[in-house]
This record gives structure tokens, C-alpha cells and sequence, in this order.
């Protein structure tokens, strides 16, 4: 029988209600070997950097920086067939020996007999497959993973051409990885501990209707609790979406209270009184041809990061400025927990790509980013403000959001999909462009699409 259990709202909160004291994460001594490494997978075409957020909290709650780690995979798109190599997309096996390779080096790093896995999507089939076929099983003493849609996204023939994708619940790869493990009918394996965390209907991926693989009003043989798993703890995080199920807040609460079976003292992120922000930027395409995502280091790329005012003016000279090289490392850079700012990227075949984002409390080894090129649907406007959502989408009625103070175009009532937004604006002249999501507010200016300039506000 598959065990679940819902956490409300009023129930996640209460987990922490009680914690008014917090405990400065530079004045914790509890000795390190007390905590195992986490390593942290992301999703289909997603980065590390989803990460950053999560990292906080746990830093927040005593657990080593040391002892987090999050890896990039270079080719984070899946395959359209997973038995044919596809140019700039990845098997399930190369995404899990990936994962394998890295938790070795984690292991031999730290020393640690066992390390904590962590996945959000498509990152936990690299965790089921690395555990159950290649040996991971001994190395590891936990396996979380947030919106796994661990019986697939679609599980019928209505999708022509498909029946290869590693996402298709009837393919070869689920129904290996799903296969009953003991007579009880158990999908996970033990020793390790198996906990997942699903939304009760609000995640794209685990819906009875086929609307967000643009299959309109045909049934996918799947269901809201598909990322359910018989064997595991499996948890159901109410409203939640599809990246909330990891990045959230009540998806962190689920986390520590599974590994340490208690509640943890905060789900705020303290400030540290000096930020130091580093990362690396990652390239579109293969060698500068095509508009895919890879987190493959892009070498000559220049960064600049200026501190913006809260009309997103920029207040000085840049605070730092390096170009890359081979690693695509654009840091360290020293800033304040208190200021926000913009990052300029600028890169032979790109647009010249600034980014907003909030004051970083904390500070981060994975703020990774990518320049950007201009859509071709873009190109008739004066300039192009979009914003992104990475670790999450936008639910109309359910979050508080507006983009240059009117509702964000394409966010549609029902199932939260879109986890971006444009505004066009007709005259090229630099002006204020501010975005609000539940409390957090970017300001921006908009740069003229003419002078081949792409404008982004990140969420965190």
C-alpha cells in the first residue's frame, strides 16, 4: 500500500512555529561528520542553480556549506528516444553515471561512507537508476525526490513518435525502474530511506489530461499522485507545482524533517554579513550553434555586475567585472546582503544580456547563469522585458504577481505551467520596469532590442 501523507498548509507552518531565536549558521559547532553529504540533482534542462535557495536553508539550519553540493549536468535535456544518441541531450545512463561519477568525488572528498540524494524531476530517474542498477544502493542512506514523475508523464500511445522517451510511463526504462523489488510490491529499493513529494493536483507533469503536452482533452493514463512510490514515505504538498515540490519552502520543511525527524528551527533564510557570490556561465547550443540550454562552461564571455537603486538605476561604476575562461567562472565577487543588482553578460553571439535579481542574502558558489539571444518574435519590439520563475511557475489565484504593473501575458487560469513572461514596450527609451511575485520586487530597466540587448528579471 502506498503511504501518504498531506501536509497542510497550517501544518507545514506549524512545524516551525516556536523558532523566534535563530542561531547564527557561523556560530553552530556541531562537528561536521554529524552531517552527510546532500548531493542535489536538478531537472530536464535546468542547472544547479535551482539549488541555490535550498542550499540557504539548509546553511540556515546548521548544515555545512561543505556538505552540499550540487551538480551541472553538461547536456540536462533528455533524449527524444533514449536508445539513439541525439546531439546536446542526454541518455538515462549518461545522467546517472554522471551522478555516480559525482558522488564518488564527493565521498572521496569528505570522506563519508554515504551521501544524501536529492531530486527535483527528471533528476530523480538519475537517482533511481544510479541506486538500483549501478551500485549507489551502498553509498547512499536517503533519496528525496520532489516531482519525479516516477510513472511517467504520459503512459498511453497518444503521443506519435514518443514511445522511446524515457518520460513515457509504459517505455522500457520506467517499467525497469519500477518493477516490483520484494513480494510486497515495492517499487525502491532498501536500505535506502525513499521519500517523495508530490502536489495534490497542481504539478503540469502528473495531470489525467493532456493539456500541457499540448494534447488537449486526451487522457495520459497518468494521475495526480504519479510521483507517488510503493515502499517509499510519500508526501503530498498541497497547491505546490512541478519545481515547488523541490524549491519551495514546505518542500524544504519535508526534506529535514525526513532526514533528521524533527522539524527544522527555521524556514528563513538569515543574512551572512558578507556575501561572496561566484558560479559560472553556461553556453546555448554546441560550439555557438543552437538555441538549447547545455551547462557547458561558455570561455570569453564578460561579466559585470553593477548594485542597482530600487527604480533598478545603477548606483556607481561596476563592482566587478571579469571575462571568462575555459571553466566559465565569473566570480568571486564580495557583495552586500542588503543590495540588488544587475549582471551584464556579453559574449561573441549573444545579446548583450542583463539580468536583475533581488539582494542576495547569502552567499553562493552555483549563481550560474546564461546569456541570452534575442527571439526572433521579439525583434519588432523597442524592448523586451522577460521574467523568469526558475524555481517555480506562476499560479493565477494562488500567488500575488505583476509585471510593469499589469497581470503577466500567458499565465492562463488552472494547472500552474508558465514559469515565464514578457512585457513588449513600443518606444526604445530606457525607462523602470518592476515585477512583484508574492512579496519579492525586482526593479529593471528595459535596454532597446536594437541595440541587440535581452533584458531578464530573476525571481529567487
Amino acid at each position: 500500500m502506498l503511504r501518504s501523507i498531506c501536509f497542510a498548509a497550517a501544518t507545514v507552518l506549524s512545524l516551525v512555529l516556536g523558532a523566534c531565536t535563530l542561531v547564527p549558521t557561523d556560530k553552530i559547532a556541531a562537528p561536521t561528520e554529524d552531517y552527510p553529504p546532500v548531493v542535489f540533482v536538478h531537472g530536464n534542462g535546468d542547472t544547479a542553480a535551482l539549488w541555490h535557495t535550498t542550499l540557504w536553508r539548509f546553511e540556515s539550519n546548521g548544515w555545512p556549506r561543505s556538505r552540499l553540493h550540487a551538480i551541472d549536468v553538461p547536456y540536462p535535456n533528455s533524449r527524444d528516444d533514449d536508445a539513439k544518441p541525439q546531439a546536446g541531450r542526454s541518455s538515462t545512463t549518461e545522467h546517472a553515471q554522471f551522478l555516480a561519477d559525482e558522488v564518488a568525488t564527493v565521498r572521496r572528498v569528505t570522506g563519508a561512507e554515504k551521501v544524501i540524494l536529492i531530486g527535483n524531476s527528471r533528476g530523480g530517474y538519475a537517482i533511481r537508476n544510479y541506486v538500483q542498477n549501478m551500485g549507489g544502493e551502498a553509498f547512499v542512506s536517503h533519496a528525496i525526490l520532489g516531482g519525479v514523475p516516477n510513472h511517467g508523464v504520459w503512459a498511453n500511445d497518444k503521443r506519435p513518435n514518443s514511445e522511446g522517451s524515457e518520460f513515457f510511463g509504459n517505455g522500457a526504462f520506467l517499467k525497469r525502474l519500477n518493477a516490483p523489488k520484494n513480494s510486497a510490491g515495492d517499487e525502491v529499493v532498501g536500505p535506502v530511506k525513499w521519500l517523495t513529494l508530490r502536489s495534490d493536483n497542481n504539478d503540469k507533469f502528473a495531470q489525467p489530461d493532456g493539456a500541457w503536452l499540448g494534447i488537449k482533452g486526451t487522457p495520459t493514463a497518468v494521475n495526480f499522485d504519479a510521483p507517488a512510490l510503493k515502499g517509499a514515505t510519500n508526501v503530498v504538498l498541497p497547491a505546490r507545482d512541478h519545481r515547488e515540490t523541490s524549491f519551495h519552502a514546505d518542500a524544504f520543511v519535508a526534506m529535514w524533517q525526513f532526514i533528521t525527524g524533527k522539524a527544522p528551527q527555521t524556514r528563513s533564510i538569515p543574512p551572512e554579513k558578507v556575501v561572496v557570490l561566484s558560479g559560472k556561465i553556461n553556453a546555448l547550443g554546441i560550439a555557438g550553434i543552437g538555441d538549447f540550454v547545455t551547462n557547458v562552461p561558455l570561455a570569453g564571455a564578460t561579466v559585470e555586475v553593477f548594485s542597482v537603486n530600487a527604480d533598478g538605476e545603477r548606483m556607481g561604476p561596476a563592482a566587478h567585472r571579469k571575462t571568462t575562461g575555459s571553466d566559465g567562472a565569473w566570480g568571486p565577487f564580495s557583495g552586500s546582503p542588503d543590495a540588488a543588482y544587475e549582471f551584464v553578460i556579453s559574449a561573441d553571439g549573444y545579446a548583450t544580456t542583463h539580468i536583475y535579481r533581488s539582494p542576495f542574502p547569502r552567499s553562493s558558489s552555483v549563481i550560474h547563469m546564461r546569456p541570452a539571444r534575442v527571439a526572433h518574435a521579439d525583434r519588432s519590439a523597442a524592448s523586451v522585458v522577460t521574467l523568469t520563475r526558475p524555481r517555480g511557475y506562476f499560479g493565477l489565484g494562488r500567488d500575488v504577481m505583476s509585471l510593469d504593473g499589469k497581470p503577466l501575458a500567458g499565465v492562463v487560469v488552472g494547472v500552474a505551467g508558465a514559469s515565464t513572461a514578457k512585457v513588449s514596450l513600443a518606444s526604445d527609451a530606457e525607462r523602470r520596469v518592476v515585477a512583484e511575485f508574492n512579496g519579492e520586487r525586482i526593479a529593471a530597466r528595459a535596454w532597446p532590442v536594437a541595440g541587440n540587448h535581452a533584458t531578464l528579471i530573476e525571481l529567487h
